[in-house]
């Protein structure tokens, strides 16, 4: 028995899905995600998927996008050549590697370093004001933890 057709009988089983190479390269120029182009032609992203496996379909895939990307460059270079100050920013960064540094250095006195203390200066606390500070400290340790 050959499970490989669907059928007992030759030709039975699950008909193929077809899909049209010439627009499923368009949809990959435009930089469609596998759930847009399995919407487009109606059927599973699994079907995308599994065809993806077969070498002619990814090249299809893989020249639409190309082509899709070389269009996107096209229209970002000529937009910087054209002047415009976001388009050169980003392919400055991308192209050429500019970046932006900021300097996010802190001090503490005089330019020293941060002086760093995690226990309270209790010194300045009167006897009366230490009598409270005790009672809360007792009654916080006898809350239950959880």
């Amino acid at each position: 028995m050959n499970h490989l057709k669907g059928g007992k009988r030759p030709g039975s089983g699950r008909r193929a899905i077809k899909i049209d190479l010439a627009e499923l390269e368009k949809l990959c120029a435009l930089q469609c995600t596998d759930q847009e182009i399995a919407s487009f032609f109606e059927v599973s992203v699994r079907t995308i998927e599994r065809r993806r496996n077969k070498p002619a379909f990814a090249e299809v895939m893989d020249h639409g996008r190309g082509r899709g990307k070389l269009s996107l460059r096209r229209s970002l270079w000529n937009l910087a050549v054209k002047g415009n100050p976001a388009a050169n920013i980003f392919l400055a960064k991308n192209l050429l590697g500019y970046r932006d540094v900021l300097s996010n250095e802190h001090s503490g006195p005089d330019g020293g370093p941060i002086p760093i203390d995690s226990r309270p200066d209790l010194s300045k606390l009167t006897d009366e004001e230490l009598e409270q500070l005790k009672i809360l400290m007792d009654k916080a340790h006898r809350l239950p933890h959880g």
